[in-house]
């Protein structure tokens, strides 16, 4: 299967380049979607559009037999891109900083090498939108896809990440609790307005927020059990609009992740504990919270079968040790449908600084294109054979 897929590379590039140019924000991935479709078209695969809002489902082979779907997602990030490269974002403020441009170039190479085989039962193919944010309700593009009818009749789900940590030419993945939950919390702490000469008058609501900075980043080291794993951060704080005012509210907004269900609704009450720090000295606070994506549970079985099929296309050498995460997926929700897994692909060059996922200067080795798109297919087929037997 690797060499097939090796075959592809200067395709797998192209189109990874084409999507990279012309980034899509979750839900908007409408020419990421035409091209998807389009380029199926081309293999004589039948494909279905629109699903989720903006998604694609492929169809591989007959579903009288077992069915195993794959999973691409597609949506950009809203970040500047910094590189220099001819085939940069020609999109201002918006970037594939996720790798979803390779993902979706991946699985169209799936497309490719199994379109033409006789499958013993179907691949399923879906290119997902909106996994890095949600809809005007909460909802980001895996449950959309999975109310659509998508994995229905689905045995098993398979994904891949690109992961920059990891050396080009290797792949991890681990069964069990693999990835974090997470909430977002959006707060404003109120004070009274007032002179920036006279604070006596006021109740400050920039030294209200900071008492409450203190006690919320207190959390995870003094209220959290240190066993189990939690993360509480803010990514935003902002209030005041000229040095001699005294602001009436300060905006906080954070992130919480966590590996347990108790931490994760402790992470919560301990938020509104926090803020309670604000109405005992004089001031008030309004609080709102965003259940995020849950914690991603790999099938074991699923992973097992994903590390055979990397040793036997990469060698020993090819299978770096798994890493848990505290970062979140939004395919924990297809897991949590059917028995899947997920894999990390290294896509670094060896020697080279790691481009972290989600700065502007991320970017990755095309070398690992033509092995994720192996690995993925032929984890597929040995999944729908062993559930023939």
């Amino acid at each position: 299967m690797l060499p097939a897929a090796q075959a592809l590379k200067p395709k797998l590039v192209e189109l990874r380049r084409t999507i990279h140019r012309h980034p899509e924000l979750a839900f908007h991935e409408h020419q990421t979607a035409e091209l998807v479709a389009r380029t199926l078209g081309e293999l004589g695969v039948e494909a279905q559009t629109g699903v989720g809002r903006t998604g694609v489902v492929a169809y591989l082979g007959e579903a009288e037999g077992p069915v195993v779907a794959i999973r691409a997602d597609m949506d950009a990030l809203p970040i500047l891109e910094a590189n220099q490269a001819e085939y940069a974002s020609t999109v201002p403020g918006q970037m594939h900083a996720c790798g979803h441009d390779a993902h979706t170039a991946m699985l169209l190479g799936v497309a490719m090498l199994l379109a033409r085989r006789e499958l013993p039962g179907q691949v399923r193919l879906l290119f997902q939108p909106a996994e890095e944010d949600t809809d005007g309700t909460g909802v980001s593009g895996a449950p959309r896809m999975i109310e659509a009818g998508a994995l229905r009749g689905v045995d098993h789900v398979l994904a891949l990440h690109v992961a920059p940590q990891l050396d080009t030419g290797t792949i991890s993945c681990g069964g069990g609790q693999v990835s974090g939950a997470v909430d977002t919390f959006r707060a404003y702490v109120h004070g009274r307005g007032g002179h920036g000469a006279r604070p006596d008058q006021t109740v400050d609501a920039i030294w209200l927020a900071a008492q409450v900075l203190n006690a919320l980043y207190a959390v995870p080291s003094r209220r959290v059990d240190p066993l189990r794993p939690s993360v509480l951060s803010l990514g935003v704080v902002r209030g005041g609009a000229a040095s001699n005012v005294i602001p009436e509210q300060v905006y906080l907004e954070g992130t919480l992740r966590s590996m347990d269900e108790k931490v994760r609704e402790q992470l919560l009450d301990e938020v509104k504990r926090c803020l309670g720090v604000a109405r005992a000295l004089g001031g008030d606070y309004t609080l709102e919270v965003e259940r995020g994506y849950p914690s991603m549970v790999n099938d074991a079985g699923v992973a097992a079968r994903i590390l055979e099929v990397g040793r036997d296309l990469l060698g020993e050498a090819g299978l770096a040790e798994d890493q848990i995460t505290m970062g979140a997926e939004d395919f924990s929700y297809m897991t949590a449908h059917s028995p899947g897994a997920m894999f990390s692909l290294g896509v670094r060059v060896p020697g080279m600084p790691i481009r972290h996922v989600h700065t502007p200067d991320f970017d990755l080795n095309e070398d690992a294109l033509p092995i994720g798109t192996a690995v993925l297919a032929e984890t597929a087929l040995r999944l729908l054979r062993q559930a023939k037997r």
